[in-house]
């Protein structure tokens, strides 16, 4: 007869486990992302330079993240009771000309006095802010955006970036525009494309609420995935496919355009600058 897998002997007195049950305990371990579960101290999102959906996903996933130390925050008595910490975002040359500037009025409320902007005029430039600024612990999170596949963002500056990040507890939320998966140590990868809105309940005819489809192709903690993402109300919601629109194909390599008010939370047509902040 077959024998089963002998037992494991327990150390210090804990209990007696077999192999089964330690892979069990290993599956239960491993979760799939969700709204509200936290992010990695670096993240990438990969999406096309002619509209916002990348940014605005990076920007989504960011304050989901407050929003729990929030929660946190708020059962710890001697914690403040509000996050006043500013928000540094990144952008090289490349990046402003393809999707132009963050727009004041298209942020969260909660962000719009909060934002420093800093335009820089490489990729090199760029990569040295952004690893200065996971470096101050002052700052809530830090959003990049570099175009393209640039020589500079290699393996090695990627790495430079994750451990900088995770030393200091600063997330980084880097924005790829018409980029391709190259070698990264990021923890987090994501592709991400505008998606229909959810009719509003009391106008059916008014714009949704901002909402991305994303792809969680690598993660360190998670197994990869798919999700409609919407920001309602500052949370992060996670819904099924819409049918409001039965020509859009979720499944097309190019991302479809977002109408008005669909995806693009960040960006109206005509940009604004935030250099007077």
């Amino acid at each position: 007869m077959p024998r089963s897998s002998p037992p494991i002997p327990a150390c210090d007195g804990q209990q007696t486990l077999t192999a089964g049950a330690i892979l069990a305990e290993a599956k239960q371990r491993e979760t799939r992302w969700r709204p509200g579960l936290g992010a990695a101290s670096h993240s990438e999102v990969f999406a096309s330079g002619n509209d916002a959906s990348g940014a605005g996903l990076a920007l989504a996933l960011a304050c989901d993240g407050l929003a729990v130390e929030d929660a946190a925050r708020r059962a710890d008595p001697l914690a403040d009771a509000e996050d006043h910490r500013a928000i540094l975002w990144v952008q090289d040359a490349q990046a402003i000309r393809r999707g132009g500037r963050p727009y004041l009025h298209g942020l969260p409320k909660a962000l719009r006095h909060r934002v420093i902007h800093v335009a820089a005029k490489t990729a090199q430039d760029a990569l040295f802010a952004l690893e200065e600024g996971v470096r101050c612990r002052d700052l809530a999170f830090v959003v990049g955006e570099l175009a393209g596949n640039p020589r500079e963002l290699d393996f090695t500056a990627s790495r430079r970036l994750s451990l900088t990040a995770e030393k200091h507890g600063v997330p980084l939320w880097l924005v790829r525009l018409n980029a391709g998966a190259d070698l990264s140590s990021a923890r987090m990868r994501w592709r991400a494309q505008a998606a229909p809105s959810a009719r509003p309940r009391w106008n059916r005819d008014a714009p949704g609420a901002p909402a991305w489809q994303a792809e969680l192709f690598r993660a360190r903690m998670h197994p990869p995935g798919q999700w409609i993402l919407s920001d309602e109300k500052g949370y992060l919601r996670n819904r099924k496919p819409t049918t409001r629109s039965p020509a859009t194909n979720h499944t097309a390599t190019k991302p479809p355009a977002a109408p008005p008010g669909h995806g693009d939370m960040v960006r109206p047509t005509v940009g604004r600058s935030l250099a007077a902040l």
